[in-house]
C-alpha cells in the first residue's frame, strides 16, 4: 500500500514541479513562490475545517525542526529555476539523486534522530545505475 502511494506521490511530485514552473515562467521565480505557497496554506486550511482538526502547538520542540517551510520554499524555488534551464526529466532525476543521497547519509548514520540502516553492496549498485542513467540523459 505504501509502495503504491509513494508511486503516485512521484507522478504528483513530477506534475506539481510542472506546473509550478510554468506558473513562474508567467508570473516570475519569487512571486509564484509566494502564490504556490499561500495556495496550499489555503489548501491545508480547508482540509483542516472539514476534518475539525485542531491544531495543538507543543513547547520543547526543538527550533530546527520548524525549518522544513523554509527548506520546502528553496526547493520550490530551485525547481522553478532549474525546470525552465534543464527540464523536467533531468530536474527531477537530480532531485531524486539529491534525496537518495542525503537518505543514505542519514540512514547509514542514524543522523536527524532515524533510526540507523547500514548501507550496503545493493545500495552502491542501485546508486551505480542511478547515476548512470543520469549521465546517459544529461549527456546523449
Amino acid at each position: 500500500m505504501y509502495n503504491i502511494l509513494s508511486v503516485i506521490l512521484g507522478g504528483l511530485i513530477a506534475i506539481m514541479l510542472s506546473f509550478n514552473s510554468i506558473l513562474s515562467q508567467h508570473m516570475g521565480t519569487y512571486t509564484s513562490s509566494v502564490i504556490i505557497h499561500s495556495v496550499g496554506l489555503i489548501t491545508i486550511f480547508i482540509i483542516l475545517i472539514i476534518k475539525r482538526y485542531k491544531i495543538n502547538f507543543r513547547r520543547g520542540i526543538p527550533l530546527l525542526l520548524y525549518s522544513g517551510g523554509a527548506i520546502g520554499i528553496t526547493t520550490v524555488i530551485f525547481n522553478n529555476i532549474s525546470m525552465g534551464a534543464i527540464g523536467a526529466t533531468l530536474t527531477v532525476s537530480l532531485g531524486l539523486l539529491g534525496q537518495v543521497v542525503s537518505s543514505l547519509i542519514i540512514d547509514h548514520y542514524g543522523l536527524l534522530e532515524m533510526k540507523r540502516v547500514e548501507f550496503n553492496k545493493k545500495k552502491y549498485l542501485g546508486l551505480g545505475i542511478m547515476i548512470l542513467g543520469i549521465v546517459i540523459m544529461t549527456f546523449y
